[in-house]
């Protein structure tokens, strides 16, 4: 009778695994942060060039906004999507194609521009500016679930496991600088006199360059030979199947790897379905503030001081994630508790715009609560779409598949894209019926809805039973 590999390397061979895993975590960090940091660059430079697409290419003001809402609508889809087609087939594959894709919409949408279809044809303008940007949404969902996805599969030992807050809220800068990095190459591009379409240009070569990089990039320690404490359970749980199938007389067929789960599975892990309808509600908070604070502060400031004070904002949003991720680290891993923290001061500071908001605030309060509210709305916000997903994807249900972090991630951007779009739609008529108040009141029941969805995982960490006090605490 053969021998039985054994499951669990001896002490040299896990020394050895587990320096190669951390030699090789700084490039999977670096190529997956720059692949969202690119998703980012190229989706907000359109957005910094609407004026001159509106008064030189001739798109009027309705196309701009259906651009968006298709933009929303296939963006929250390909999330979904994306998230297990990266499950399924490789993820770097996945990613590669998202940037290749992405930069191909944005020199498209150049050749529109260059060519002038919208003075040669309106019909024929619009209708190949949409389909591009229909395309563009689904390439650009590739980059927060896949790139999720390849992170767990890297950060997987135990140190990561315990510092994951941490580790994903750096991770999780990426949208923030993209999206200045945008804002500069705009500037820049205007500044120096180039045509306006340079700011499409250089963004579609740059996800075009990153995409070969990306392509590079190992998606998973175990096909490198690496074994990771994941591969070992696994293997230990196939094991056990084996022994137990070869007492009743059956063979068990070889290990051939973890299968990707389905939605259906992804949603029976605990408090997936909870996590990706409160993240529509938080995310929601954050559209509205995003989209929506310019033009509210445009009511008391000119409207070069009322971006520079909505900017504020955005600038808080970037250390919030590092925030949350470090002191849900500090606390065991007990991220529920800690974004209900956040959320419940995130409700306090809404409460002041509502009663203030009519009478107007001072310009230093307003830079000092907007701030606040980018810390206390992105901290939560970015730690869901990374580590929290994270976490709920090694739930003993699934723990050992690292073919479900994908498709849970998307799951959660996808369903709170989804809850968030539709309930931008209530915005303008409150405001124009009731005023501003009355937005602040429908931000906070969002925010305190999200939180109560989040109740029974919050409770659960606050008070663990006796038996699963261990697993919450490491």
């Amino acid at each position: 009778m053969s021998e039985t590999k054994p499951l669990v390397p001896t002490t040299d061979d896990a020394v050895d695994h587990l320096r190669r895993l951390k030699a090789y975590q700084p490039w999977a960090f670096f190529i997956t942060f720059g692949g969202y940091f690119m998703s980012h660059f190229s989706r907000k430079c359109y957005s910094t060039v609407k004026q001159q697409l509106q008064t030189q290419a001739g798109y009027s003001p309705l196309v701009l906004s259906e651009m968006d809402t298709i933009f929303m609508a296939t963006y929250a889809a390909g999330n979904i999507i994306n998230g297990k087609l990266g499950d399924t087939f490789n993820p770097t594959t996945i990613l590669a194609i998202g940037l290749l894709g992405s930069g191909a919409c944005l020199f498209l949408i150049n050749v529109a521009i260059w060519f002038d279809f919208e003075g040669f044809s309106q019909t024929l303008g619009n209708f190949f500016i949409l389909a591009v940007y229909f395309l563009f949404g689904f390439f650009q969902a590739t980059g927060g679930p896949v790139g999720t996805a390849v992170m767990g599969n890297w950060f997987c030992d135990t140190g990561s496991v315990k510092n994951r807050g941490t580790i994903f809220g750096f991770w999780t800068c990426h949208q923030y600088m993209g999206d200045i990095t945008a804002a500069l190459c705009t500037a820049w591009v205007l500044g120096i006199g180039l045509p306006y379409w340079w700011a499409l240009l250089i963004p579609a070569i740059a996800n075009v360059a990153w995409a070969f990089l990306t392509a590079q990039l190992v998606a998973d320690p175990y096909t490198v030979g690496i074994i990771t404490p994941e591969v070992r359970i696994r293997q230990a749980k196939h094991e056990a199947k084996r022994k137990e199938m070869a007492e009743l007389g059956e063979s068990v067929a070889a290990d051939e790897g973890p299968q990707p789960i389905t939605y259906l599975a992804a949603l029976k892990i605990p408090m997936v379905a909870q996590y990706a309808v409160a993240f529509g509600f938080f995310k929601l908070t954050n559209y509205v503030l995003f989209f929506w604070l310019p033009y509210f502060l445009g009511k008391a400031f000119d409207p070069v001081t009322a971006n520079l004070i909505a900017a504020l904002y955005s600038v808080g949003m970037m250390p919030g994630g590092i925030i949350v991720g470090y002191v849900s680290d500090l606390f065991g891993g007990r991220r529920a508790v800690v974004i209900g923290v956040f959320m419940c001061m995130l409700i306090v500071f809404l409460g002041v715009f509502a009663v203030y908001s009519e009478a107007g605030l001072s310009p230093g309060a307003l830079l000092v609560m907007l701030g606040c509210m980018g810390i206390l709305v992105g901290g939560p916000n970015n730690i869901i779409t990374s580590a929290v997903a994270a976490d709920l994807a090694s739930h003993p249900s699934v723990l050992g598949n690292n073919k479900s972090l994908g498709t849970v991630t998307g799951l959660i951007n996808g369903c709170g894209s989804i809850t968030a779009s539709i309930g931008l739609l209530a915005v303008g008529p409150l405001q124009e019926s009731y005023g501003w108040g009355s937005v602040w009141l429908y931000l906070i029941f969002c925010t305190a809805t999200g939180t109560l969805l989040m109740a029974t995982k919050i409770y659960s960490e606050l008070f663990p039973s006796a038996a699963n006090a261990t697993a919450v605490i490491v």
